[in-house]
């Protein structure tokens, strides 16, 4: 099997070779012309300006200066209600944006939290975007609020948005008597970028809540995503930056107590440990990073979910060290992307870190990782290796994965990945494919248009070889819009690292949208959507189809109101049982449901959100709906309390489904908060909660303390029973060389 997969591998990297090669000639960028460019100041370290969201500094006088921000939304291309104005300064260490964001009605400015990582997006807002590798598919967001709270995040592929990614910056915002001041100071060595590229990528943002207003530097198409930075603009004059000797260094101990109440005589279990990460600059470009003896102790509990389906559902990735430069293994592109409620989508991925750290579902320890990410020469580079601790099933395992990436024809990219590796221990496993993903921002005279193309084969010593393969096609415009998307995935396809949930399957997705916006001062947006999907068997025959159609109305407030029918149909080949042990019979079922959500704007202090399907489900009758409310008063507290009820009455039997979960969030200072969870659903009958306090007494070091407890309650509530009880307290710390 070896020698059938490194000659597998071989024809994968002549592909690879042949089309970056010949394709790299052809760089020129259709759009870039259109882009607005500004040249970046710099400055002498001595004059670095202190970062208190007071622009008196002199070094501000000196500073480069925009002021013509547009609508993009509600009207793209019309001037801004309210004047901001930007400056852009640099020293040999770190970049500085200091904002001053005037406005008519200062005691109107929306603030919602001042948490880090909150929703930021909720309240007045400004938001800068850095692309220092000119991708113009990925890059690094900074938002920050009236208050100082502020959220970092990633861009992955135009398409995706990683708010749990946070990096070392400073940030200071205050009011002030005719609007509100940010100053934020972005240091070089928190970031990735080309040595000698004195150009990035760039895009500044304000949003104005209360107007449901978004201003824009260079892109003024409300078509793109929120998450699309294709047409941002451009920052020059960089250079001359100290790239030091790139070493971060994160030792932290830890420090921590578990009890096991259904134990007699279970102990406090107190424990001690230490460990760390340490992050290396092996280019400005390019990290190495190594991690020993990981904590993932700060990490949220993950969203709860009851599954009412045959397939099993995505959890998305919250753990520090796999997020950072987490685009760098992105692959496939939309391939990945389509589906109806996390049935389809994400099917087949080759690499889904999730996987290591996890074991049949347990947690397994990792005692050492290491990860080099980045870009060099040209290339997009991820390589990332672990050695995961034995189980009481499995020896320890070494997992590892790798992703190359090569920009061509401008806007697009090739690249191949490679996994190796069964966190189960249970087989041997390799994953290798090509991707290609395809964006022309110039279509048909300036239209958008994306393609996205993948093949990858699985090797697994117990289901042999099989492949997957898709072809997804999008038309991102207004008013006229749509997307196509085709994916085979091989019975015997086996991504042990990846993610998989349906094999032996052709799917076909696609939809066709229009969007048509209003002036008035009601109405903002009326979306009408009709979209498709149908999934066979490799031999044709339809097992799974869907056709939805809603309309979607959206108010200038930003209230919106959705309704929408779908026919489903389901040929259940083998009988499966519904939460509540309620049995399907293999079958083929055809039924129709109608559905709608409201939810009022976000922007307000309560904002609430309801949504409803009904009534049929399979041979029998359905509805399952949700009802949420969030509660931002002011700036130190944030509150969700979420209900999800399904009622499920089949000819065999019925069966409910009750999904409780709150969180909160107290914010003493933009640096220092309690957040709490909880979370119970009469499934499973198991409640879990969780409480931590997060202090980040320098930029990159902090005070943390948690504490979760588990118990089991009846249905009835009848009866409590206390599981278990564990307490961590961890101090780390960050030092630059």
């Amino acid at each position: 099997m070896r020698l059938r997969w490194r000659s597998h591998a071989m024809k994968l990297g002549v592909v690879l070779y042949v089309f970056s090669s010949g394709a790299s000639m052809a760089q020129t960028n259709a759009v870039g012309s259109a882009r607005p460019t500004i040249a970046a100041v710099r400055i002498d370290v001595s004059e670095a300006p202190v970062i208190d969201a007071d622009l008196s500094d002199p070094a501000w006088a000196k500073a480069a200066v925009l002021e013509d921000f547009r609508q993009r939304q509600p009207v793209s291309g019309a001037p801004a209600s309210e004047r901001t104005v930007l400056r852009i300064m640099y020293d040999e260490n770190n970049l500085y944006f200091g904002v001053y964001a005037y406005d008519s009605e200062p005691e109107l400015v929306t603030i919602r939290t001042m948490a880090r990582d909150g929703a930021i997006w909720a309240g007045d807002n400004i938001l800068i975007l850095l692309d220092p590798g000119m991708t113009r598919r990925n890059a690094y967001a900074f938002q920050i609020g009236p208050s100082g709270g502020r959220q970092d995040a990633l861009r992955l592929n135009n398409s995706e948005e990683l708010n749990q990614w946070d990096t070392i910056w400073s940030v200071r915002a205050r009011l002030v008597s005719d609007g509100w001041v940010v100053e934020i100071a972005i240091p070089f060595r928190s970031l990735s970028y080309l040595p000698g590229q004195s150009d990035w990528g760039f895009e500044f943002a304000r949003s104005i809540r209360r107007k449901n207003e978004n201003l824009r530097w260079a892109s003024l198409n409300p078509a793109l995503a929120f998450t699309d930075v294709s047409q941002s603009g451009t920052l020059t004059g960089l250079t001359g930056i100290n790239e030091g000797f790139g070493l971060d260094l994160q030792p932290y101990v830890v420090t921590g107590a578990k009890h096991n109440w259904q134990l007699p005589g279970d102990g406090a279990g107190i424990t001690g440990s230490m460990g760390g990460n340490a992050f290396y600059k092996i280019t400005p470009a390019l990290t190495g990073t190594l991690t020993l003896n990981t904590d993932f102790s700060d990490a949220p509990l993950d969203a709860r979910q009851v599954n009412t389906t045959r397939f099993s559902l995505f959890t998305a990735e919250t753990r520090d060290f796999f997020l950072q430069d987490a685009g760098t293994f992105e692959f496939g592109g939309r391939g990945f992307a389509r589906g109806f409620a996390d049935r389809t989508a994400n099917n087949a991925r080759p690499f889904f870190s999730r996987n290591i750290g996890l074991a049949g579902g347990v947690p397994v320890t990792l005692i050492v990782g290491g990860k080099v990410s980045g870009e060099y020469a040209g290339f997009g580079i991820g390589a990332l290796s672990v050695l995961t601790d034995s189980t009481p099933t499995s020896a320890r395992q070494i997992l590892s994965t790798v992703r190359v990436t090569k920009p061509v024809l401008a806007e697009s990219k090739l690249g191949f990945v490679m996994t190796n590796g069964d966190p189960t221990g249970t087989s041997e496993n390799t994953v290798a494919g090509v991707d290609f993903q395809y964006r022309d921002s110039n279509f048909l005279g300036g239209t958008t248009f994306l393609s996205d193309i993948y093949y990858q084969r699985s090797f697994s010593s117990t289901k042999g070889e099989d492949d997957s393969f898709a072809v997804a096609l999008n038309f991102p415009n207004e008013p006229w819009g749509g997307d196509f998307t085709f994916k085979q995935v091989g019975s015997n396809f086996d991504p042990t690292l990846g993610f998989i949930n349906r094999t032996g399957i052709r799917l076909y997705d696609g939809a066709v949208s229009n969007l048509t916006r209003y002036q008035g001062d009601f109405l903002r947006e009326l979306n009408i959507v009709s979209r498709h999907q149908v999934v066979t068997g490799l031999d044709n025959a339809v097992q799974s189809r869907e056709h939805r159609v809603f309309v979607e109305v959206e108010s200038q407030r930003n209230d919106i109101v959705q309704l929408y029918i779908a026919n489903i149909y389901e040929d259940v080949a083998t009988n499966f049982d519904l939460p509540g042990s309620l049995p399907v019979l293999a079958g083929q079922y055809d039924w129709t449901v109608f559905g709608g959500f409201f939810q009022t704007s976000q922007g307000r202090r309560a904002a609430f959100r309801a949504q409803i399907e009904c009534c049929k489900f399979f041979d029998g009758d359905g509805v399952n709906g949700l009802v949420q409310l969030n509660l931002r008063p002011n700036q130190y507290f944030e509150g969700q309390f979420a209900y999800r009820a399904t009622f499920i009455d089949l000819p065999r039997g019925t069966t409910e489904v009750h999904l409780l979960s709150f969180e909160a969030t107290l914010n003493f200072t933009p640096d220092m908060q309690i957040a709490m969870q909880a979370q119970y659903d009469n499934i499973s009958e198991a409640f879990g909660s969780l409480a931590r306090f997060r202090w980040q007494f320098s930029p990159g070091s902090e005070f943390f303390v948690s504490l979760g407890q588990t118990a089991l309650i009846s249905n009835s509530g009848s009866y409590i029973l206390a599981r278990s009880t564990q307490f961590t307290m961890r101090l780390s710390r960050t030092f630059r060389f």
